[in-house]
């Protein structure tokens, strides 16, 4: 029989997949339904990935960062990016339930550091969530007048610290999305495909049109910034990769997560970083670098080559990418917070589904957060605060399997992290190496934000966590012995 909670003392707690995968007093009011398969999942991740990132920040980039050297950036970014997936990956396959990096560093570290981790995730995905809707905002503002000559006051486009009063579309858009969200995960899935396979066809125009125009000339001097301008070039690209890990939080949503969840994060990464690169040779061929430093570089380049009547069609397109992103940073917010929620850190309430399996408390709640911040406030330097949250994450996940294959060498993996210890250590290089390039301000604000979650933990989470009650009930006091005979709950699952 394997035992399932760990208390080497209680500050340090940790669990096991076991102890969620088992059936308890309650559980099917707090379960999620295993709905996705491995189209759904890769469907989840392109679709977060492949938003603001390649129709703005390529510009941005290139311009100011790395030029043309901007796809070797993103290529450097992705590989990163594939080491942190193969670690996920083999966590994934252990550990199959909702949380991503939260429940692994739960499995692997306990307790508190699981908690820090969550509450830097879901500041990355709340401010993530805000900065998207009030970026789909300014974008549909655009196609509204581009294709309609209809300009919207501004006083219900912008929140007062921008001169309006209130954001109205991006409140709007929050509220649709948690409608799908909270009626059935299956019907999100299928909108999200839906608005991958728009986005993939405009992006495929984009590069089918301009790369007959390509201009070698262009590529010339091909890194004007060096090589720290590579570097800070896939800083940036790296956050336009960050949607990724959010495959990883519908691991208890998954028809075969142990086989599918690899599939999805990995394939990916992969399928985005090949757009980045083509769509950044593009740009950079058929128009000189410094000029995409704008909020619409793909509609700049095409009119370099006459083909400014593109430029509607990658408006609308943009409209639709940063939409499918923001359902799937809303969707990554509900099911972390679900997680959290379930093990007593966060109100437990919180954990409750319906009947079709979705957390619609958890999305209501995290939705009305996400359009006062979008409605109100304007997102500038705190975005900053996504790519360090999530940093932090990924090289706790990568410390992660390295404790793992210490601790539970025996625990069934059908998928493990190839070459060992390299990839973990290597992928912990990686993050702390962008994390470097972050600015001091940014650093200052992540240790306010978790001192903040410390706080938080101290006085909710230490007191109502499920498996301190669960230790005090048994009354556990040494390391249990973690070896098992038999098939675990959570072997079962994975198969």
């Amino acid at each position: 029989m394997a035992v399932t909670i760990h208390s080497r003392t209680n500050a340090l707690r940790r669990r096991t997949p076991d102890a969620l995968l088992t059936p308890t007093a309650g559980a099917e009011r707090s379960a999620l339904r295993r709905r996705l398969g491995r189209l759904d999942l890769v469907a989840i991740g392109v679709g977060s990935i492949i938003g603001a990132g390649i129709f703005v920040t390529t510009g941005v980039a290139a311009a100011t960062k790395a030029g043309p050297a901007l796809m070797i950036s993103f290529v450097v970014a992705g590989i990163i990016c594939v080491l942190v997936g193969l670690c996920y990956s083999e966590l994934a396959s252990m550990s199959p339930i909702s949380g991503s990096a939260y429940s692994y560093t739960y499995h692997a570290m306990g307790e508190q550091s699981a908690f820090l981790v969550g509450w830097n995730l879901l500041l990355e995905y709340v401010v993530a969530g805000a900065a998207v809707a009030i970026g789909w905002s300014g974008l549909f503002v655009a196609m509204l007048k581009s294709l309609f000559g209809w300009q919207l006051p501004h006083a219900i486009i912008a929140g007062p610290t921008a001169g309006g009063v209130i954001n109205l579309p991006a409140v709007v858009v929050i509220g649709l999305i948690v409608l799908v969200l909270a009626f059935d995960v299956k019907i999100a899935a299928a909108v999200v495909k839906v608005l991958v396979c728009v986005t993939l066809l405009a992006l495929l125009l984009v590069v089918v049109i301009g790369a007959p125009h390509i201009t070698v000339a262009h590529w010339t001097p091909f890194a004007p910034f060096g090589f720290h301008g590579i570097v800070a070039g896939a800083a940036l690209a790296f956050f336009a990769y960050l949607g990724f890990d959010i495959v990883a939080t519908s691991a208890e949503e998954a028809k075969r997560p142990a086989r599918d969840l690899p599939w999805g994060m990995i394939g990916s990464v992969v399928i985005a970083t090949l757009l980045y690169i083509a769509v950044t040779l593009v740009l950079t061929g058929v128009a000189p670098y410094p000029s995409l430093n704008n909020s619409a570089p793909v509609a700049t380049a095409l009119s370099a080559i006459g083909a400014g009547w593109i430029g509607n069609v990658i408006l609308v397109a943009s409209v639709v990418a940063l939409g499918k992103g923001l359902l799937a940073v809303i969707y990554a917010q509900s099911r972390l917070v679900f997680a959290m929620c379930r093990d007593g850190l966060l109100p437990r309430a919180l954990a409750v589904t319906n009947r079709r399996g979705a957390p619609v408390r958890a999305v209501v709640i995290l939705g009305v957060l996400a359009a006062v911040i979008a409605g109100l406030l304007s997102i500038d330097t705190v975005a900053e605060l996504v790519n360090i949250g999530a940093l932090v994450a990924f090289a706790f996940v990568s410390v992660g399997v390295l404790i793992l294959r210490y601790t539970e060498p025996e625990r069934p993996r059908s998928f493990r992290t190839p070459l060992m210890p390299v990839v973990p250590l290597l992928a912990v290089a990686g993050c702390v190496w962008l994390a470097t390039t972050l600015s001091s301000l940014t650093w200052l604000r992540f240790v306010i934000w978790t001192a903040i979650g410390a706080v938080l933990y101290i006085g909710y989470g230490y007191r109502h966590s499920t498996a301190r009650s669960a230790a005090a009930d048994t009354g556990e006091q040494p390391v249990a012995d973690e070896s098992n005979t038999g098939t675990t709950t959570s072997q079962a699952v994975a198969q």
